[in-house]
């Protein structure tokens, strides 16, 4: 039997194979496993989309990473895999979130912006002379439905969730979440069960290493948490840890 890549299955977008994929996306989702460890968790008070930042060099100043994003007000933008990818959607998501406004006057809906994006992705997989977007995305933000959380991969597909992680060892996190995840948590309970799902897999437990986004369903603003913040969750996760 010749491997599918003799047959050339993979040598292009647009090309099937006997068994109905597209290998190019699969590999695509390839680029998104390798990618940094990144959560997102909705609750009753609000979401919570996390990443880890790793050090790839000494010298590296982790200030300059960025994995979390705002994309309007009332949601951000968190991403795995291949960054340079990730930056051309979240620009592309900004622009939509900042003309549906223009347009009709109210902040986007969550589902209509992930779809938006999604429809991009697909396009991407469907023409010759393009290559599909490496990179996943967690959208996370409240709309007049409240809190709402979404992932999309990079075949354009997106289902909403609870708590979704993808990255490197995602599998573990998924797990993780599975047994702890209540939907009736504070917000600040959503914070740590973020930063506890992430310590999984973090090289080191510091504030640097975490950049933590949030959206209160009160105020229905999205901010990123300060290292100070960040800092003191740590503390608070540490601490409940050695009480167990």
């Amino acid at each position: 039997m010749f491997s599918p890549q003799v047959y050339g299955y993979d040598r292009a977008i647009t090309i099937f194979s006997p068994e109905g994929e597209l290998y190019q996306v699969r590999y695509a989702g390839e680029a998104v496993k390798r990618g940094w460890a990144t959560v997102g968790i909705r609750c009753v008070d609000g979401v919570v989309l996390a990443a880890e930042k790793r050090k790839v060099s000494a010298l590296i100043d982790l200030n300059s990473i960025e994995k979390v994003y705002m994309i309007d007000d009332h949601v951000g933008i968190a991403a795995s895999g291949l960054l340079s990818d990730a930056r051309v959607l979240i620009e592309y998501a900004r622009q939509e979130a900042q003309l549906h406004r223009l347009l009709y006057d109210e902040p986007i809906d969550i589902e209509l912006l992930t779809k938006r994006i999604s429809d991009l992705k697909q396009m991407h997989t469907q023409y010759g002379g393009v290559r599909p977007f490496g990179a996943a995305l967690i959208v996370g933000g409240v709309d007049k439905h409240g809190p709402r959380l979404f992932q999309t991969d990079p075949g354009g597909i997106y289902f909403g969730f609870y708590a979704v992680a993808m990255g490197a060892e995602s599998g573990k996190i998924t797990e993780f979440l599975e047994k702890e995840y209540k939907y009736d948590i504070s917000l600040d309970e959503c914070i740590k069960l973020a930063i506890r799902a992430l310590s999984l897999v973090l090289e080191a437990l510091e504030p640097d290493r975490l950049e933590i986004g949030v959206v209160d369903v009160k105020t229905r603003q999205f901010r990123k948490l300060t290292i100070n913040e960040i800092a003191k969750y740590l503390q608070e996760v540490k601490g409940g840890q050695g009480g167990q």
